[in-house]
């Protein structure tokens, strides 16, 4: 470390893991309002934060797989903090979202832009609520940015129609809920075929439509759906979708 500066502490590295799981990749850079922002907060300049989510990059199995090394600098610390987050996504998201609301002395639902009108003023069922909903922004934030911003199968670029979907259903695998593996983002059109089982994605992660609409006389079928047959998905920055998730949804969701 170089002289005068100060070790990264806990709290910080958690802010900024949490900011890495949020932005595109190609977004982690020091003019970026978003990194600004933090590093305002923290008491770092921005070059410092964006330094740091690029150590976290590192360690990102999904940026390895292409290649992609991040800087070669991080701490004992950073990687304790990634394996932290890594391998409990039930819980450290909320967590660092909470801590997100103290630095930047806001509630917890006006930093997730939770709507507090339909929620209940007090109590456990506030609380429970307040929780899945930041829950689910978080997993929006963090899937919609690994792909980009685009849909996996259309490349969609309108976040607005964009879904952050789950293979294994958020009702069937509460574990995984949270996992980025878990996720994909899609169109709200393909999503509702993909819980449907109209379609699927392969392990090999090539689009697989159902002898269902193959058969539908629907001319708009064509164009929606069976001109991505065998296609190949456009694979996020990082945290590909899991293999053993496609298969599952291949076996047990998909109506071949």
């Amino acid at each position: 470390m170089k002289e005068g500066q100060k070790l990264w502490t806990r709290d910080e590295l958690i802010l900024a893991i949490n900011l890495y799981c949020k932005l595109p990749f190609g977004k982690i850079h020091r003019n970026n309002p978003k990194i600004i922002e933090l590093s305002e907060w923290i008491g770092r300049t921005p070059n410092s934060v964006s330094f740091k989510l690029v150590n976290f990059a590192s360690f990102d199995p999904s940026l390895k797989a292409r290649g992609i090394k991040g800087a070669s600098n991080a701490s004992k610390l950073d990687l304790e903090i990634w394996n932290e987050f890594y391998n409990n996504w039930d819980e450290l998201p909320y967590e660092s979202e909470k801590l997100l609301a103290k630095y930047a002395h806001r509630s917890i639902e006006q930093v997730s832009e939770i709507d507090i009108y339909n929620l209940p003023k007090e109590g456990k069922v506030r609380t429970q609520l307040v929780k899945i909903r930041v829950n689910q922004n978080f997993f929006r934030s963090m899937i919609i940015a690994s792909y980009n911003n685009k849909c996996c199968i259309t490349g969609l670029s309108n976040k607005d129609l964009l879904v952050a979907g789950h293979i294994r259903p958020w009702g069937v695998d509460e574990k995984n809920r949270m996992n980025p593996h878990n996720g994909l983002a899609i169109n709200a059109l393909h999503d509702k075929a993909f819980e449907c089982g109209l379609i699927t994605i392969l392990p090999s992660y090539k689009i697989k439509v159902s002898s269902i609409l193959k058969k539908s006389k629907d001319e708009s079928i064509k164009d929606y759906f069976l001109k991505y047959d065998n296609q190949p998905i456009t694979l996020p920055k990082r945290f590909y979708p899991a293999k053993e998730f496609l298969e599952y949804h291949n076996d047990e969701r998909f109506n071949k």
